[in-house]
């Protein structure tokens, strides 16, 4: 009975959190447009497979994810190796962002762009060429933000005044920036905070904090995805600028 519990609990909080999405289409279909949904039978089929796939989801952020970046940060924690904390917050950071598939859609998106503005040569190898340093311009950015959030865990310096510092920076780089790669970059900050990138993030966070003395799990453990919102805006504009 209680492995059955345990089965239907994640089914019926999934089920919760699509029915918003669900009336809202509803609505605008049947009461705005005016017009029957359009293959009903397809649309209930996925609506059951995307229920199925979130319940499944949680289900594995509880069981794999969560515990794993928890584990890992407990171990960096008791090796003492601050080299090794930070090389570690750096690839997973770029590895996990570097194969993005929102960031890939958003720089093949963004090349193609800059190829018909004229910002570079029209021709496949160079928006391949645009494409990929936007993609590891971005992977870098992300790396650097979660190595220094891990560092900001350590050192218990206070979130809210790099955060503001960073966006002073972004503020600053938008008025100095080319109008045209603005845009990309603020929307870089968006596309980098992955499905797998922040359940380990956080937990790594969290995990840091826990194990630290001194440092509060609540106070410390989390901002790590804000600096991954953050320096990609700031890297992307360095890239068009440089560019």
């Amino acid at each position: 009975m209680q492995s059955l519990k345990n089965i239907l609990r994640p089914l019926l909080q999934s089920s919760k959190d699509l029915a918003p999405i669900v009336l809202v289409i509803a609505f605008f279909q049947l009461a705005v447009l005016k017009q029957p949904i359009p293959n009903l039978g397809g649309l209930v089929f996925g609506l059951v497979l995307v229920m199925l796939g979130l319940a499944f989801f949680v289900r594995g952020l509880d069981l794999g994810l969560f515990p794993l970046g928890e584990a890992m940060a407990y171990a960096f924690a008791r090796k003492g190796s601050l080299f090794w904390l930070l090389c570690f917050a750096f690839a997973l950071g770029f590895g996990t962002t570097a194969a993005e598939p929102a960031l890939i859609a958003i720089a093949d998106e963004a090349a193609a762009v800059a190829a018909t503005g004229g910002m570079i040569v029209d021709t496949l190898d160079s928006r391949e060429q645009y494409a990929l340093g936007l993609r590891f311009t971005v992977a870098l950015s992300v790396g650097c933000a979660i190595m220094i959030g891990v560092w900001r865990i350590l050192k218990g310096w206070p979130l809210h005044l790099m955060i503001a510092c960073g966006y002073v920076l972004v503020v600053i780089m938008t008025a100095i920036a080319p109008p045209e790669i603005i845009g990309i970059a603020y929307d870089s900050g968006g596309v980098t905070t992955s499905t797998i990138t922040v359940p380990l993030v956080t937990a790594l966070g969290v995990g840091l904090a826990s194990s630290l003395q001194g440092r509060s799990p609540l106070l410390d453990g989390f901002g790590l995805i804000a600096f991954a919102s953050l320096l990609p805006m700031i890297f992307v504009m360095a890239y068009g600028m440089i560019i």
